[in-house]
Formats: C-alpha cells, structure tokens, sequence
C-alpha cells in the first residue's frame, strides 16, 4: 500500500522529482508576479482609468476563459511535456518582446494589453499539462497535498513577486521585471527538456483533441453533483476579483504610495496564503466541514476588503492583506480539491480545466465590473459593494454543495464487465455502435425499474454515450429494451474502462430488479458505412 504523507511539507521533502518541478514552477511564479507589478504600474503611468488598469486581470483570465477547456483536452492526448516546453518558450519570447519594447518607449495601452493577453494565452494552455505532469510525480494519495503545495507555490510568487518587483521598478522601471519574468522561465524549460516521462501505454488510440473536449462537456453536463462547484466557484470569483483589479488605483489614487507600497501590500496578500497554506489549513480542526471552512474564509476576505475600503492606516492594510491571503488560499484549495474528488482519472484534468475556466471567467466579469463601478462611485465604494456580494453569495452554500453528501465518492474504475465477443474485423475508428440491454421486470415493480433506470441515464450519457433510451414491450409487459450509441468502437471500449464503483452501484440497482435466471441478453451492432 502507497504511504500517505500526512502534510505538504512532507511530500514536498520525500518527492525529488516533484521538488525540483516545484521550485521551477515557485521561480516562474515569481517572475509573474513581478511582470504583474510592473504591468500594473506601467498602466497607471500610461492611463488614469481604472477600467484601463483592471482590463489588465481581463487580459490574463479572459485567455484562460477562452482556451481552459482545449488545454485540458490537450493535456490528456498530447505529451504533457511537450506542451509545456512549447508553452514555456512561447512566454519567454514574448515577456521579452515586452522588455524591448518597454525599454525602446513603443509600449502604449493597446500592446501591452495585447502582450499581456499572449502571456496569459501560454499560461491558459500549461496551466492543465502543468496540473496533470504535478500529479504523475507524487502517490495517487497525495493529490490533496500536491493541489495545495501548487496554490502554495503561486502565493509565493504573489510574497516575494510584488515586493521584489515593486523594489526593481522603483530602481530600474517597469522593463527590468518584464527581463526577469523572461528568465523565470528558463528553469522549467530546463526540468522538462530533462524528464524522462513514461510513454503513453494505453491499448486503445488515444482520444482526438474535439472528441476529448465534447467528452468533457458531456460529462460535466450530466453530473449534477459538479454543478453546484461551478456555482460556487463564481460567486466568489466575481466578488473576490474586486481586489487585484482595483488595488494599483488604490495604491495610487487613494492612498497616495508608490510602486513599493503596492508591491508591499500584494506581497503581504501572498505572505498571508504561504502561512494559509503550511500553517492555517493542516491545523484546522478535521470534524470541521469543508462547507463551514470556506464559509469562514469567505467572511474573513469580506473583511479584507471593508479594510481596503475605509483604512488608511498602513500597518492595518498590510494585516488585512496578509489575512485575505489566508482566506483565499483556503477558499482556492478547497474548490480545487472539490473539482478533484468529482471525477475519475480519465476525465479529472478536463474537469480542473472547466472548473478554472468558470472560476476565471468570474474574474474577467468581476474585474470589468468592479472597474466600471470604481469609475462610477469610487474605488471605496466599489470595494463595499464587492464585500456585499461576497457575503450575499454564502447562500449559495445551503443549495450547492461542494462535496456529494460531504462523502468521498468511489470513483475508481469498476473494470468489471467482458470485452464484447466480435467476430468481425472491426476497426477503432468503426461506428456508430448500437448496444442493446434486454431486461425481464416484475411489472408490479415496473414503476421503481423505470425510476431506477432513469439515474442510469445519466450515467450512459456522461461516459460516453451520443443516444439513450428504454423501450417497454407492448407484447410482453415484462420487457423492457435498453438502448444507447457510442461515436465508434473505440468510444465505446473507453466506456467500458471509465464505468465507476459508484456507478456499478447505480447498475446495480436496476438489475435487481431483473427477475429471468439468466443475466440480462446484451447485444452490439456497429452502423454501416454507405
């Protein structure tokens, strides 16, 4: 039996591979975060308008918005580390093209937007790769821990990037931190170009980039129990965006500090989610709910920003910060995690991916939101409103939960049932393929199969299947015809290994009601090519 490390520290010790991907990525976010300060700050020396200035959040989440969902696919049919080498020199090149033009004075509003949005464009595409090639390098037990020390790793960069990166801006201007968010990403070029991933050895063909993205929809559309995650994760995405996005105005225009303050005051949020991350979140009682956790922890953000809104002490503002980093560490985390338990392996990462594409899209609308409230009713004022919506939005924790029933879900594959007898010559790529389930029911208990095997719709639907359907003898009232279609037979055997233990039980009851001595007659027909 794998040992489960009881902490992320631990696992961040034991695990040499994980450990060096871990620093590059802690290297690079630090350069981001620099990038951040100064692109923040250029802005406000390029344009007064703090819709401008928080256009630049949109800039980075509206990439990740549009490309979320095709980096997860990509993630899974592609070699994870050939993506992120391709992503990794595509973001060097163009945080140097940033520097050069910074430094040569062509830089205005419109391409440093325009560049901010290519930068994210890469981090869209590695964000799901980076996730998946994390998870292959520490025991399947230590996910949570690898998913906590990734939020760790970010809010380091979030410590030491604005404050190194305010501190370099004051010093050299807002070039120079566009130079070394350029370098920070030599050392992952280098980890990757190294590692010796295990091939692929999977007997089926793997999945086509459009097929894999239509699978991830269908499957998030028929599971109910992701739903409420998604909810969730906007109503504090919108809300919470109020802060990044209006900070550089606050700084600046109402606060009256310098690019050392900002990068003081961001550093202070980022301090708080490192404490969050190996001081708060292992200690906090483990009877208490993931539900009244992050309940919690949304309150203390609240806070956070009231604070921001009416303090102008300093000192004050910098705790503040340092206690909304705790809250959203915790907040972040606790989705993530979610969104990990929700699905099994073969659809995990695409499911992470549509979990960050709601949860970024939120902060694109927020950001545009709150700029646009900021220009109407002040920056103060807009941040009140955003403390509002935080706290309105806990009533979403009474209807949509986190976690089904606050219960693991057995969601390892059943692997349980025979590959279909073929005579034939059949290709993967053959289809679409038929299968037809035959049943014999009590009609006395007819009411309870047909309700039964309504909850295995789903099911179909969400693995694989295009076609459902249950058909009820008009002959013979005992027999009832179940029928779904798969795209080919390729799609079809995938169905075959991503049928869960949670959902063999759901199989399970409706062949309880199947009273013929033999087991239900399966048949597979494959549609003919014209």
């Amino acid at each position: 039996m794998t040992e489960q490390h009881s902490s992320p520290k631990s696992v961040l010790s034991s695990q040499r591979l994980f450990r060096a991907l871990w620093i590059a990525n802690t290297a690079s976010n630090i350069g981001t975060f620099m990038q951040s300060v100064g692109s923040a700050w250029l802005m406000t020396s390029l344009s007064a308008s703090p819709l401008t200035v928080a256009l630049l959040q949109t800039a980075t989440s509206l990439s990740i918005v549009l490309l979320a969902l095709p980096a997860g696919a990509l993630a899974d049919v592609f070699d994870r580390r050939r993506v992120l080498l391709v992503t990794h020199y595509f973001m060097l090149v163009v945080a140097a093209m940033l520097t050069l033009l910074t430094l040569t004075g062509f830089i205005t509003p419109s391409i440093l937007l325009l560049l901010t949005f290519l930068l994210g464009v890469g981090a869209a595409v590695s964000i799901p790769s980076a996730m998946g090639s994390a998870m292959e390098l520490v025991p399947k037990p230590d996910a949570q821990h690898a998913i906590t020390l990734g939020g760790i790793s970010i809010n380091i960069g979030f410590a030491v990037g604005p404050i190194v990166g305010g501190l370099v801006v004051a010093a050299y201007g807002p070039w120079s931190v566009f130079m070394l968010n350029a370098l920070s990403f030599v050392g992952l070029i280098i980890f990757h170009q190294r590692w010796h991933r295990a091939p692929y050895s999977g007997q089926l063909p793997p999945e086509r980039v459009v097929g894999a993205m239509r699978a991830a929809l269908r499957y998030v559309r028929h599971s109910t129990h992701i739903h409420g995650l998604f909810v969730r994760d906007l109503a504090f995405s919108i809300s919470s965006s109020s802060l990044m996005a209006l900070l550089p105005v606050l700084t600046r225009q109402v606060l009256g500090l310098g690019s050392t303050g900002f990068g003081v005051l961001v550093g202070c949020f980022g301090l708080g989610a490192i404490i969050g991350g190996f001081l708060v979140l292992p200690r906090l009682p483990k009877k208490l709910s993931i539900e009244w956790t992050v309940g919690g922890a949304i309150l203390v953000f609240a806070g956070t920003l009231i604070t921001l809104a009416y303090q102008p002490n300093f000192v004050i503002l910098c705790f503040a910060m340092m206690s909304g980093g705790i809250a959203q560490l915790i907040i972040i985390s606790s989705l993530n995690f979610s969104a990990y338990r929700s699905a099994p392996q073969w659809i995990g990462i695409r499911v992470l991916s549509i979990h960050i594409l709601v949860f970024q899209a939120g902060l694109t609308g927020g950001s545009i939101l709150w700029g646009t409230l900021a220009d109407l009713l002040g920056v103060p004022n807009a941040l009140l409103l955003a403390s509002i919506a935080l706290i309105g939005g806990l009533t979403a924790m009474t209807r949509y939960k986190l976690l089904l029933h606050g219960k693991d879900l057995d969601i390892n594959p059943a692997l349980h049932w025979p590959l279909p007898q073929v005579t034939a010559n059949i290709r993967p790529d053959d289809g679409p393929v038929l299968i037809q389930i035959e049943y014999i029911v009590d009609r006395a208990k007819s009411k309870d199969f047909e309700f039964a095997i309504e909850e295995l719709k789903n099911v179909r639907l969400r693995d694989g299947a295009i076609n459902w359907g249950v058909f009820h003898d008009i002959a013979n009232p005992d027999r009832y015809v179940e029928t779904f279609i798969a795209e080919s037979w390729a799609e079809h055997l995938r169905y075959h290994e991503r049928f869960t233990n949670i959902d063999r039980e759901i199989e399970d009851r409706v062949l309880s009601f199947h009273i013929a001595k033999a087991a239900p007659v399966v048949n597979h027909f494959i549609g003919l090519t014209s």
